[in-house]
């Protein structure tokens, strides 16, 4: 099964390295790897530039969604898969992913990510957080409402004809809310799974920038205002 990997990349030059090293690691036999740049004004490009294998095209208008829809009309795979460019997945990420979709009604998988630059007390709240709390609401929002699901936007693999099938990636979201819109548009065309074994290292900088709880709270009335009234609370892009 071929595998797209999508990376959007907006002044990534300090990580888009580490990160395309560990995605080029990975032990599944069939990938293709698109980095979208856009619009960067650093490095990036010159940094994507100095592997061999990675396909770099450009997306000018910003915004996350403008770059995934932009990677996927690129992706040839049958799976896309969503990571962030200052992500490290181990070598079998992409295989754990994918055995989910051994189930035919499957049509997403997604888990948490493990911010592995944090504070040590922040890395561990978050990992409770994500690996329990989540999933516990995931479970009881897809069974109660079936609506409502937890996905990290850049810790996501989805069947490509199902993310066609809905439209592709919703362009008019600038940045909050955009996985949980995506993940309740898939619910229509079959099964959004969340779990924990699915697992990406990510860097916790923009919460240590922003703010922990900022953040979090930013994210959680996103995700409940985009469940209950199909729109972000949230317009502004996250820098």
């Amino acid at each position: 099964m071929k595998v797209s990997i999508i990376i959007p990349a907006y002044n990534e030059e300090q990580y888009i390295g580490d990160t395309l090293r560990a995605v080029l690691a990975q032990n599944h036999p069939d990938i293709e790897i698109i980095v979208v740049d856009n619009n960067s004004t650093d490095r990036t490009k010159d940094k994507v530039r100095e592997f061999s294998g990675i396909r770099l095209v450009e997306e000018k208008r910003r915004g996350v969604q403008w770059a995934r829809e932009r990677g996927r009309q690129e992706a040839q795979g049958e799976i896309i898969a969503n990571l962030d460019a200052d992500c490290l997945p181990d070598t079998a990420w992409v295989e754990k992913a994918l055995c989910y979709f051994d189930n035919s009604s499957v049509v997403a998988v997604s888990g948490p990510y493990d911010y592995y630059d944090g504070a040590p007390v922040f890395r561990t709240a978050s990992s409770f957080i994500q690996r329990f709390c989540f999933n516990i609401l995931h479970r009881i929002a897809y069974h109660l409402f079936g609506r409502g699901v937890f996905v990290m936007g850049g810790n996501l693999f989805i069947c490509a004809d199902a993310l066609q099938k809905i439209g592709g990636y919703n362009t008019s979201i600038a940045f909050y809310g955009d996985d949980t819109d995506t993940a309740n548009r898939l619910l229509s065309v079959g099964k959004v799974l969340y779990r924990n074994d699915v697992t990406v290292k990510s860097s916790a900088r923009r919460f240590e920038r922003m703010g922990a709880l900022t953040i979090f709270w930013k994210y959680m009335i996103n995700f409940f205002w985009v469940a209950i009234f199909n729109r972000p609370y949230h317009a502004k892009l996250l820098e």
